[in-house]
């Protein structure tokens, strides 16, 4: 994830690939174990994309969009049901019959999220700002990426000024954890 251009762009292209991993998980029969792979990529795809979300996307959202505080509220609170969806997740191996209950919850609720961004939010955020406040949305949702936790925690601030001064961090740990363990390389 990092793919250049405005903030609209780069969090489409996520949803994509996002995606494309999920397509990848329903091709495989159930207790499959590529499809613990898949989910774990999708979990670490999914945290970084909403921890710089919420640390830039939704902030302007409140700052220039009409009704921008109850939208960013919302979508912060679809957020965490992924977030909480993917910690249930990380305990259960692919031939563990829980497996195919959460993937398809967290398939289900990110649909939905995708849906309503790219139809509604997305939409009134472009209409509220300049091409280049979307352009510097964009880059600082990058660098966001680049340092954001791969593993969800629930727990942690969703909102600013905590969830910027916590996320990297965690981040630190996450990828640690994850160069140690293998975690998110492919077979």
């Amino acid at each position: 994830m990092g793919h250049g251009g405005n903030v609209i762009d780069e969090l489409v292209t996520d949803h994509r690939e996002v995606e494309e991993l999920f397509g990848r998980i329903e091709a495989l029969p159930p207790g499959e174990k590529d499809r613990k792979l898949h989910a774990d990529q999708v979990t670490m795809e999914l945290v970084r994309h909403s921890v710089a979300e919420e640390a830039y996307l939704y902030p302007a959202v409140r700052e220039h969009v009409p009704n921008g505080d109850a939208l960013a509220d919302k979508e912060i609170d679809d957020h965490s049901k992924a977030e909480q969806i993917m910690k249930d997740l990380e305990s259960c191996d692919a031939d563990d019959p829980e497996f195919d209950r959460l993937i398809g919850m967290l398939m289900n609720e990110i649909r939905a999220h995708v849906a309503d961004e790219e139809e509604n939010l997305f939409p009134k955020l472009r209409a509220a700002c300049s091409p280049q406040a979307l352009e510097e949305l964009g880059d600082k949702v990058r660098q966001a990426k680049m340092i954001a936790p791969t593993r969800p925690h629930p727990s942690a601030p969703d909102k600013p000024p905590l969830n910027k001064l916590l996320a990297p961090g965690a981040g630190l740990v996450d990828r640690v954890r994850d160069a140690l363990t293998g975690r998110g390389k492919e077979a």
